[in-house]
């Protein structure tokens, strides 16, 4: 399989393949992604609205599908380790409180680190396979089988790929676009 493109996000850097194209030091992940989106002249209202991961998730993915004319038939492959335990974490604080007890409907919508998936299959109107798995490691040549399989099938004709880490002020995201 080939590698087309990649992106690295991580240590308040956005890399594709392997050149800086966004550096800020600003420590927290959500001004760091706000910057970025707007750094990036980015038009989609729906980010703001995301949880971190999916903010990591979308900025990885914009970077190596911005050139791509038609991404219906790209399937995506993800994993990570933490699942979306930030934002379940967010959402358990949101019924602990006793003050302020109401369950927010806009943060439990990102329970499931697969939302992340479902917001760049909508960004790109990708209609074709998608999963997202919680591994202990990135492991690529796992990711790799389930991608070839994607491929040989005829189920998609490209791949997103890679692993997005998120939790709490730790965040990496290595993503890339594979093809036979």
């Amino acid at each position: 399989m080939n590698k087309i493109k990649t992106c690295t996000i991580e240590n308040s850097k956005i890399s594709v393949n392997d050149k800086v194209i966004f550096e800020n030091p600003i420590h927290t992940f959500p001004e760091f992604a706000k910057e970025a989106y707007k750094s990036m002249e980015l038009n989609y209202p729906k980010f703001h609205k995301m949880d971190n991961l999916s903010k990591l998730a979308f900025l990885s993915a914009e970077m190596v599908l911005k050139d791509q004319e038609d991404n219906s038939k790209t399937a995506i492959v993800f994993a990570n380790r933490s699942s979306s335990l930030d934002t379940d974490f967010k959402y358990q604080e949101s019924i602990n409180s006793q003050e302020n007890y109401y369950p927010s409907p806009a943060v439990f919508v990102y329970t499931l680190p697969n939302i992340c998936v479902g917001e760049i299959s909508i960004r790109h109107q990708m209609r074709t396979e998608n999963a997202f798995f919680v591994l202990d490691h990135f492991d690529e040549e796992f990711l790799h089988t389930y991608s070839r399989r994607l491929l040989e099938s005829g189920k998609a004709e490209k791949v997103l790929c890679g692993w997005v880490e998120l939790y709490q002020e730790n965040y990496t995201a290595f993503v890339y676009l594979l093809t036979l």
